[in-house]
């Protein structure tokens, strides 16, 4: 009954445009205080507490790199890299926006963060290029959701933290999945651009190639670095991620030289506003992890998961269902703080490979960056573009298509996941 009406508090608050961070932890300290001992005192312990992590280090540090190679011309050299090497083919320039997600996703770690760096460069050039804008919308916001698969990954950090689990591991099992994310879209891309007879740009000589590709290494070699760190053993993806803060300055004030003392205030704001925002929704999902605890939640689903005897096949269905749909009004950040405290013992109960569950839920939670009414990335199209956000859904669909696709060969083929993280703990 207090959990039905803690969910029930939590909808109408979020039905009144009352920010997700704030609506799940109003609803389990209202819930908290009238049905246990707890005070606020004690749940406001419980908040600050929570970001007591040095795995959580890892976060801002990302966010932060990432918002510099936007800003410090990283991600525009990476671009023209790819473009001289891959334009001329039919449907290059869409190539081009591919891959460049999926280099800047190995640096960010943040889905919209990457749209929106590729996109302002790519979407007008695509456009300008002959493909329908409804497309390039959809393809922009579609490969943005790379950031949260390709290793490094704010939500594979969360999931790690809450699930107590090696992040160097979960990195590791979203690398294969993320190639293969972004070599279906490849694929379609190219398939779309046949059916659509693209133009193509002007071939490339190789001095132009060779030129862009040594102009862009600085930048290219960040993930490189990041990923090497870590599997190396050289340093923790925490302390990676300080690392990769730190390279990518150096390489914007004295490589590029584009880091200038106006940008520095804007920088800071927006890497604040995103890593506050992230913080603000894992502490007060921790205050509903807390009402879980002490109902004891958890135990009791896994008690009638053995009552009814369902198997991971049926948990993996009902799951996935949950969470696509759950992703129509909330966010990645805010999923897993739900929801992984609740799944964790049915997971470890069923034998399912943790590393499998979170590539899967992974996902799944690309799929929520791109589906109405709240996806990030259609937010951030949109806000590029000047479109309304429906053309942008117009546009997304069949790319979502696609991905289910992609989330189903995932959960049957559970080595996809499992072998690289098996291969490192020999």
């Amino acid at each position: 009954m207090e959990t039905a009406l803690l969910f029930v508090i939590f909808a109408i608050l979020s039905c009144l445009n009352v920010p997700i961070a704030i609506s799940l932890a109003a609803a389990a300290i209202i819930i908290l205080a009238t049905t246990t001992d707890f005070t606020l005192y004690m749940t406001a312990q419980r908040m600050f507490a929570s970001l007591l992590s040095t795995t959580l280090l890892a976060v801002p540090s990302f966010v932060f790199a990432g918002v510099v190679m936007t800003h410090g011309g990283i991600s525009k050299y990476l671009i023209a890299a790819i473009r001289a090497w891959t334009g001329h083919i039919q449907g290059g320039l869409a190539i081009v926006t591919i891959i460049a997600c999926a280099i800047f996703a190995a640096v960010s770690g943040s889905s919209a963060a990457t749209a929106a760096a590729i996109g302002a460069i790519m979407l007008p050039a695509m456009i300008e290029n002959g493909y329908s804008k409804r497309y390039a919308m959809g393809l922009v916001a579609a490969s943005g959701t790379l950031g949260i698969l390709i290793p490094p990954s704010v939500p594979m950090v969360i999931f790690g933290f809450i699930a107590e689990y090696s992040i160097g591991e979960l990195f590791a099992a979203g690398l294969i999945p993320g190639i293969i994310m972004a070599g279906v879209l490849i694929v379609s891309a190219i398939i779309y651009a046949r059916k659509q007879n693209m133009k193509m740009m002007d071939k490339a000589t190789r001095s132009e190639r060779w030129r862009a590709s040594f102009k862009a290494l600085p930048g290219a070699f960040l993930p490189v670095f990041i990923l090497g760190s870590i599997y190396s053993g050289l340093a923790t993806p925490t302390e990676a991620a300080v690392l990769s803060v730190f390279y990518t300055l150096l390489v914007s004030i004295f490589v590029y030289r584009e880091m200038k003392w106006a940008l520095v205030r804007k920088i800071l704001v927006e890497s604040v506003n995103i890593s506050a925002m992230i913080y603000l929704i894992i502490s007060a999902a921790m205050v509903f992890s807390l009402f879980l605890t002490v109902k004891q939640i958890p135990q009791q689903i896994l008690q009638l998961t053995a009552a009814t005897h369902i198997n991971k096949w049926m948990f993996f269905l009902v799951t996935q269902l949950m969470f696509f749909i759950m992703g129509t009004f909330l966010e990645a950040a805010s999923i897993t703080l739900i929801t992984l405290p609740i799944l964790l013992p049915v997971i470890q109960a069923l034998d399912i490979p943790l590393v499998q569950f979170c590539v899967v839920m992974t996902v799944n939670m690309e799929l929520a960056m791109i589906t109405p009414p709240v996806g990030m990335n259609l937010f951030v199209v949109a806000a590029m573009s000047g479109e309304k956000l429906e053309e942008v859904v117009k546009g997304v669909w069949p790319f979502i298509l696609i991905m289910i696709s992609i989330l189903i060969i995932f959960v049957l083929w559970p080595g996809v996941s499992t072998w690289l993280p098996s291969k490192m703990r020999l």
